[in-house]
Formats: structure tokens, sequence, C-alpha cells
């Protein structure tokens, strides 16, 4: 099952959607790990009083003229969040760069938020426990709705295995603008890979909380794109990225799609 949603603008610039800040406060994580409706919710432009966000106190939104659909009118595509989740050898990071080679061959501006690069720097500080996995989620979604802001197509690839983590990125977005793609390759496969070697430190005790061993993965039951890889013989990351950007069918095609097929 393959289904796109529209990543870039009509050629006349017609885009009916309202940017996100003005219609609706932003979901986030509470302590507990559940999506808290009110704590991140942005001021907007309606919005002159100052407000407590989480942790942060007497805090405003400040407005500026150029907003979302003036960058994506100046970029001519529609900025959103390709979120591609899978276990560990799924071949996440593999297909994201294929996908960003291939709408940069089209002329579309893309970046990628890879799980182990922001490790590197932005979530530096957290470990793979619980609580930090969910906080190294919530923060790669806050960045990845900036990006969207910006007029960009993100592409996040992250194992991301808890589906009330992966919502809550969801939630942080328009409607339409966060695409999620399942990376759906059994666990044998992913072992037999182990491109990092990560599997064989977690059977032999090395590792704890690894994803598929000894901690769970929450398949997606409603990813707008699926990409099957069933044995050790798949298509490569580029026949997979180019099922994300080519392939018709699906239960939310739409025309834009179809004008990036043609460009």
């Amino acid at each position: 099952m393959v289904a796109i949603n529209p990543l870039i603008l009509n050629r006349e610039g017609v885009y009916q959607i309202k940017v996100a800040m003005e219609e609706k406060q932003t979901l986030k994580l509470d302590v507990q790990g559940k999506v808290d409706r009110f704590a991140n919710g942005h001021a907007g432009k309606n919005h002159s009083h100052l407000s407590t966000i989480g942790n942060s106190t007497n805090v405003k939104w400040h407005v500026c003229p150029v907003e979302k659909t003036d960058r994506q009118k100046l970029l001519q595509q529609r900025g959103c969040v390709i979120w591609i989740t899978g276990l560990s050898g799924s071949g996440k990071s593999s297909v994201a760069c294929a996908l960003s080679q291939m709408l940069y061959q089209r002329g579309k501006l893309s970046y990628i938020l890879d799980g182990d690069n922001v490790r590197h720097g932005l979530n530096r500080d957290l470990s793979f426990k619980a609580e930090d996995r969910v906080e190294n989620i919530r923060r790669v979604g806050e960045v990845s709705k900036l990006f969207a802001d910006s007029g960009f197509i993100c592409i996040a690839c992250l194992i991301s295995p808890y589906k009330r983590d992966r919502a809550a990125c969801r939630a942080m977005l328009p409607t339409g603008d966060f695409i999620e793609v399942f990376m759906d390759v059994p666990l044998r496969v992913c072992e037999g890979r182990d491109p990092k070697g990560l599997y064989k430190l977690a059977r032999a005790g090395k590792i704890n909380g690894f994803t598929g061993i000894d901690d769970p993965y929450e398949s997606p039951l409603d990813a707008e794109i699926v990409l099957q890889c069933n044995t050790g013989d798949c298509s490569t990351p580029r026949d997979m990225a180019e099922k994300v950007v080519l392939l018709p069918g699906g239960k939310r095609v739409s025309p834009g799609m179809k004008m990036l097929r043609r460009s």
C-alpha cells in the first residue's frame, strides 16, 4: 500500500492552508509522555497576552509579515515533513538520502534530520532511556516543524518506535503536512544486515533496551506510505525513494504530487 500526500504548490502558487500558529495551539508531550494539548500552544497573531509555555513564563509569540505561504510561493514547493520510521537496519537513512537527491534533481529543497546525526549535536545530552527517547523524538518533531514552516521538505529518519511519540509529532503540523513512511522490514532481515553491529551487541547483552530485541517497536497502522522488504533481496534505496515520489494510487494522492512527477 502506497499513498502520497502533496509536496508541491501548483504552478499558480495556489495553496489553501492557514499557518498553523494562527489556527490552533501546537501539541507536545507532557512529562508522562502523553500529548498535552495546551502546554506548547503558540500565542499566534490574535493573542497579545503573555503566556506560560511549559516551564517558560511571560513569553509571547512574535508575528512577522513574511509567513509560511509566502516562503512556499518563493520556493515553489510545499513545506512538509516526511517522517521515515522503522527498525534499525531497515534502510531509513539510505532511503532518506536517495529521496533528498531525487528532490534536489527536481529543483526541490529538502533537509534530512537523521536520528544518529542529531545525537551528534542537538540531542547529544540524551541517552537511550525511555524518557530520553521521548524527548529525542519531541525535539526532532519541533525542528521538523520549523523546517516545514520555512518551506523546506524535511525528511526525518528515526526508529521512533512508539506510536504516541509519532502521533505527537504529527499533531504539531497542519493536516496533510506530516507524511509517515513505514519501512516495513522484519526483524530477521534487519538483524541479518546489522550494518552497525548493534544487534550483535544487543544479543550479547552489551546494549540494553535495544528496539526489536528487548524493547518494542510499535508498527504504524495508518502510515501514508509503506515500503516493504520481506527477504534479503529488496529494492534499492533509490527504487524505494522513487515510490515515495512517483507511484500513483493510495488514499491521499494529490494534484500537487502529479505535478512533481512531471518536473
